[in-house]
């Protein structure tokens, strides 16, 4: 039997225009302490959010989100938030906020591989259906 690790998540969202509460989802943060991961997966449908904000500068939002895998990553590239531990740097990741990048409610789960676990997250709650 394989051993399973709860985790903690959240999904990331680009709120084009806050007083609206319009938004896209981008991203999944995933967290398990025991396991020493913090990973996340993103994807901007550049499409997708035109439609929703057709002024938006996508290259600004990309290189915003870009920041987040760096940050999960740590280390000096992501730099003096890289340097925190990783359970700093996850609830740093998905504390609230009211700019053009938020992050849901943190959600928890349980599974046997972490990996496979962002993978159905992100193509569940993120990627667009066929």
């Amino acid at each position: 039997m394989h051993e399973r690790f709860a985790f903690d998540y959240a999904i990331v969202r680009v709120v084009p225009r806050v007083d609206r509460g319009e938004f896209l989802n981008v991203g999944v943060i995933l967290f398990c302490p025991t396991a020493a991961y913090l990973q996340s997966r993103i994807e901007l449908d550049r499409e997708r959010l035109r439609m929703l904000a057709p002024s938006i500068d996508l290259d600004a939002v990309q290189s915003y989100l870009d920041v987040i895998p760096r940050v999960c990553a740590g280390g000096v590239d992501a730099g003096s938030i890289g340097e925190l531990p990783q359970r700093a740097r996850f609830h740093w990741l998905v504390a609230p906020r009211s700019t053009i990048l938020q992050m849901s409610p943190v959600h928890a789960g349980v599974h046997h591989d972490l990996d496979a676990a962002l993978t159905h997250l992100f193509e569940k709650l993120v990627r667009s259906p066929a």
